[in-house]
């Protein structure tokens, strides 16, 4: 059971904002309301910060809580994915699933902009954490739950 997933994207001053969040939605709008979601605006928190050099950053990030929503995200990024990312998936899920049973994955911008779902070891991505739930806490039971909702 999934407990919670976060999911945030960062949009550099080089890059046009609009189309960050249009990356991003295609997962909340696919996600918030069993997928049936037309407008991810009272989801999506946008905090502006400055980088080192003093370079605009927003931070871009919504958490999706409740039990449906989190099912549908799951569904959706299952049934969108290359049979390769899949199987890249299958393989590195041990290395992907810490000790506080938290499931890290990355996708690409670019491609979630163009509406496709593309595993991504880029720093520069769209970043999801999913708590895993298991009670009590079991890091075996864990991995089960993931083998069975991306594997």
């Amino acid at each position: 059971m999934i407990h919670y997933i976060s999911v945030r994207v960062t949009a550099h001053a080089t890059e046009d904002e609009s189309r960050v969040r249009n990356a991003l939605d295609l997962f909340l709008l696919n996600s918030f309301d069993k997928g049936k979601c037309t407008d991810t605006g009272k989801y999506v928190e946008v905090l502006n910060v400055e980088g080192y050099h003093g370079n605009p950053i927003s931070l871009l990030s919504a958490t999706i809580k409740r039990k449906p929503d989190t099912r549908a995200f799951a569904t959706f990024v299952r049934s969108n994915m290359s049979p390769g990312d899949v199987e890249l998936l299958r393989s590195e899920m041990p290395g992907r699933l810490d000790d506080d049973q938290m499931f890290h994955l990355r996708f690409d911008k670019q491609a979630a902009y163009d509406g496709k779902v593309k595993l991504s070891s880029s720093s520069d991505a769209i970043i999801v954490k999913l708590k895993i739930e298991t009670y009590p806490k079991d890091r075996q039971q864990a991995g089960i739950i993931v083998e069975e909702l991306f594997g």
